[in-house]
């Protein structure tokens, strides 16, 4: 007899079955756009509304967002929104960078990211990882309530730090967290002016609150490049690592020095966001669904034991993976990806049904209604990580589900954030047990990741 529980269904925003009204958007779009969508949003292939007076085409059939990030992924440039609420921020980091620039940028740290060159990475993601550890045990003694999400925010950035810049960023852990949320939280969200489609120079009222961790995290960056570039120009050895390949390659033919200092924020700044913020939605979910948390455990305990090499866990923890996949489905780092088409564009549907895609007007392909809609998942509301083991995997459509994107501007650190995710939640699960209280409140908002409104309480223990 199956004995298994019902799964879980992690907190989310119920479906709206009234639209809202053009005052209510702009409130909503300020306070949580992922409080707007309707029921429309997870049941149909795709829609058309008027927004802002601005046509906009949300996508969901798997060959239509083919279409837009591959197939004709040269007809479609960055949607003037998102880059007013993320060039303040990234500048021409490879997150918000266009054209040329973004070309040599990704074709710069393209040896970086690639799966060899990440695979790599494990020793240090390991040893990162039980250093971090160590913090928990006193805690777990006591049986301590903690905020996990800052301490993911605090592991990766430690992982980012050491394997990327070699442990020389010119600052470390104490704050770092709080920083990162005072510069997401304010920076990261829609302003008023944006929805209007303001310039730039126009300043955004709602966002003056967080120049002052920007200034903080771009005096960061330069204290870090004006050390390395000390240490090149001396007769000391120099780690062969992301920041000096940026460094070597300044000049007329590679990155400008804006441009590096762009790509280095980005990475310290975002770089790492996106991995903390679903390894700690991964720890929630999986302390609400313990039948599924003992199959990882039982996994980890199998593993380890064995003595396999960390650079081989992705492979080995099938159960670990597919939690942190899971987790990235319901609560998808980048929960929209947006365009605007440079010329008119038509798609044809497979019953022949032709959608015009003006030129200029915005195209949202969006993860966060896509992983949860009802024409391509089971159950899509529920915690339900089966979906993502080996033998169900093919069941998965490569279009349905993009936590890293897809086509030319694909996330470039996804091999390197799905090995960190594997080897940091087997080390934590290998000692510890997380699981709620009765003050754990998670519920999600979008700023630029989809992060816990006021992190995520748990209670830590010795396993």
């Amino acid at each position: 007899m199956d004995i298994r529980p019902e799964p879980f269904e992690p907190p989310a925003p119920i479906p709206r079955t009234i639209p809202p009204s053009r005052l209510e958007i702009i409130k909503v779009m300020f306070r949580n756009p992922l409080e707007l969508w309707g029921k429309p949003s997870y049941t149909l292939p795709w829609m058309q509304v008027k927004f802002f007076g601005q046509l906009t085409t949300i996508c969901h059939d798997p060959r239509l967002i083919k279409h837009i990030l591959v197939d004709n992924a040269s007809n479609y440039a960055m949607q003037p929104i998102r880059q007013l609420v993320l060039r303040p921020i990234l500048r021409d980091g490879l997150l918000t960078a266009e054209g040329d620039v973004w070309k040599r940028s990704r074709k710069a740290m393209a040896p970086v990211f690639t799966p060899r060159h990440a695979r790599g990475f494990a020793g240090q993601m390991l040893r990162k990882s039980e250093e971090f550890s160590e913090r928990y045990a006193e805690l777990a003694k006591n049986c301590t309530e903690i905020n996990i999400a800052t301490g993911m925010t605090e592991l990766t950035y430690e992982i980012l730090a050491e394997t990327l810049f070699s442990g020389n960023i010119a600052t470390g852990t104490a704050g770092f967290a709080d920083r990162v949320d005072s510069l997401l939280g304010n920076m990261g969200r829609i302003d008023p002016m944006d929805l209007l489609l303001a310039p730039a120079w126009i300043p955004r009222v709602t966002r003056l609150a967080g120049r002052k961790a920007l200034k903080a995290f771009r005096q960061i960056v330069a204290d870090t490049m004006d050390a390395r570039r000390a240490q090149m120009a001396s007769d000391k050895p120099v780690p062969d690592d992301f920041l000096t390949l940026l460094l070597k390659i300044e000049g007329p033919d590679g990155l400008t020095r804006d441009e590096i200092e762009d790509n280095i924020l980005t990475f310290i700044g975002a770089g790492h966001e996106t991995t903390a913020r679903a390894l700690a939605w991964t720890l929630y979910c999986v302390a609400e669904s313990p039948h599924f948390r003992v199959l990882m455990e039982e996994e980890i305990d199998r593993v380890l034991a064995d003595g396999a090499d960390p650079v081989d866990w992705l492979d080995l923890m099938p159960h670990v993976r597919a939690a942190f996949e899971e987790a990235l489905r319901l609560y998808p780092p980048a929960p929209s990806i947006n365009r605007a088409p440079l010329k008119d564009d038509i798609w044809t549907a497979e019953d022949g049904t032709k959608l015009h895609l003006p030129a200029g007007e915005s195209v949202l392909v969006m993860p966060w209604t896509l992983h949860r809609h009802e024409l391509y998942w089971d159950r899509p509301r529920h915690f339900i990580p089966e979906r993502f083991l080996p033998e169900n995997r093919d069941r998965i459509g490569r279009f349905q589900y993009l936590p890293f994107g897809a086509g030319p501007r694909v996330c470039i650190g996804a091999t390197f954030a799905l090995q960190e995710a594997v080897i940091a939640l087997a080390v934590l699960m290998k000692r510890y047990r997380f699981d709620v209280t009765e003050n754990t409140r998670a519920w999600p908002v979008q700023r630029l990741t989809t992060q816990p409104l006021n992190g995520i309480a748990l209670r830590v223990s010795a396993r």
